[in-house]
Order: C-alpha cells, then sequence, then structure tokens
C-alpha cells in the first residue's frame, strides 16, 4: 500500500473528482482512497480511466457505509461499488465505521466472502478502537489489513499506533491536516520555513516517519503537488521531538454514531 494516498471525502462533483484523481495519478499517486457515503465513486473511476497509468498499478480503496453492513447489504453495494468504478475489484474494502447495522459476526464474515469471490483483496476498518480491533481479530481469525482513522499532529494516536504495531496493522490517516488546522500551528510552520515546505508536507512527513499512511484530500493540482512533495521531505530528529511535544489535541470528527474514543 503506497504510503501517500490521495483522499477524495467531499469531492462529489463527479467532474471534478475525475480531474483530480487523473491528475494526482499522472503526478505519480497509486493511492486512490473513496467511500460509498462520499457519492462520488463514479469520478474517482473515470479519473483512473483517463490517467495513462494500467489499473493494477493503482492502489484503490473505498467503504461500506454504516446502513450497507448486514451481509446482503454488504455483497450487494460492494458490487454496486465496482460498478460505480468500472473496476473488477478493490484492492481494499473498509467497513466505514463500527456503527449502523455493524455487527462483527455477520458483517465481517460477508467481506471475508468478498475476499474469496475476489471481488476484494484485503479488508480494512475504519473508526476502530483496540476493542473493536480484537473483536474484528476474533472473528476473521487475523487482524484486519488496515485501519484507517483521523490522524495528525494535533490527533498523534499514540496508543492505537503502539497497538497497530504489535498486530501488524496499517494504519491510514485521514484529515492528516486536521482540516487546515495544521497551518495556524507555530511549531509546524516554524518547521515548514526551516525546510522551505509548507505545514502541510510537515504534517505528511511527519505521519510518513511514523509509519503511517496518509491519505490527504486535494481537489486542485498545486494542492496536488504540494501534498506529493512531502515525500522528499526529511524532517529531522528534533523536528520529530518538536511536533510530538505539540500538547494541544483537536478531534475534528467525532459524529454521534462514532465511539467512545478511549
Amino acid at each position: 500500500m503506497p504510503m501517500l494516498g490521495l483522499g477524495t471525502w467531499e469531492n462529489d462533483d463527479l467532474d471534478q473528482c475525475a480531474d483530480s484523481v487523473r491528475t494526482a495519478l499522472e503526478v505519480g499517486y497509486r493511492h486512490i482512497d473513496t467511500a460509498q457515503i462520499y457519492r462520488n465513486e463514479a469520478g474517482v473511476g473515470d479519473g483512473i480511466a483517463a490517467a495513462n497509468v494500467d489499473r493494477e498499478d493503482v492502489f484503490l480503496a473505498s467503504k461500506v457505509w454504516i446502513d450497507k453492513l448486514s451481509p446482503a447489504d454488504v455483497a450487494r453495494s460492494t458490487r454496486e461499488s465496482l460498478d460505480r468504478l468500472n473496476t473488477d475489484y478493490v484492492d481494499l474494502m473498509y467497513v466505514h465505521w463500527p456503527a449502523g447495522e455493524y455487527a462483527p459476526a455477520e458483517t465481517l464474515p460477508a467481506f471475508a466472502e468478498l475476499v474469496d469471490d475476489g471481488l476484494v483483496e484485503r479488508i480494512g476498518v475504519s473508526n476502530f478502537e483496540p476493542a473493536h480491533l480484537d473483536e474484528a481479530a476474533d472473528v476473521l481469525g487475523e487482524q484486519p489489513f488496515a485501519n484507517q482513522v483521523e490522524m495528525h499532529p494535533l490527533l498523534p494516536q499514540t496508543e492505537l499506533r503502539e497497538y497497530a504495531a504489535r498486530n501488524d496493522i496499517e494504519l491510514v490517516a485521514y484529515s492528516p491536516l486536521a482540516r487546515g488546522q495544521v497551518f495556524d500551528v507555530p511549531v509546524l510552520t516554524d518547521i515548514a520555513d526551516a525546510h522551505d515546505a509548507s505545514a502541510a508536507q510537515v504534517s505528511l512527513a511527519w505521519l510518513r516517519e511514523k509509519g503511517v499512511t496518509a491519505i490527504p484530500k486535494a481537489t486542485s493540482e498545486a494542492h496536488i503537488r504540494d501534498n506529493w512533495a512531502s515525500l522528499g521531505l526529511d524532517l529531522s530528529a528534533e523536528d520529530i521531538a518538536r511536533i510530538d511535544d505539540i500538547d494541544r489535541r483537536d478531534r475534528r470528527v467525532d459524529p454521534d454514531f462514532g465511539p467512545d474514543w478511549e
């Protein structure tokens, strides 16, 4: 799984979504993240088709929404996602939240059947806490491949990172720029100035140093390229320590149906 991907949340203008996906792939991205609830899977599929990149070279992920997590709905909605994405399979399909129709003993075997059928390469979960992950592992007989959660310098997810490392789970960070809040953090802007970089690049480089895959949302070519340039930014041990020491905490995504965060 490429450690920097393109997030597409809120990019629901299908033409714009297709253009941003095509642009990202032509810049060099090989990881595209979407979801059923984003209502842009058709745009993502169009963007992949328009880019001069083979489908097999793209790591494509989507997510099943909380009202489609009964076994029959998992199967049906995933096939509908594949149709919209114009692909025979996705590399990773997530349970979007442990909420709504989610019932581990029923939902997760339905995902495993999709793997057996060749429609999904890997099972992922999103917004899961350690207790949810333990339960998922008990049902599946192994840990999910990845857990996608909000993570950025203002929400470092230390305990969850430690859990993931112990259990060989990939962590994927959504809202890795804290919905723009990273641009107002002096530590990040100071480090960015010292490297002739942006605060976004610093945040993404910090996540990479933590072994976390980031999927920043971007629509314009300028932002897509700015985020991509983070791959060339090497932070010093002092830089990382300064970011680790930021004492401000700011969770940006906390819906009523979300878990009781640890």
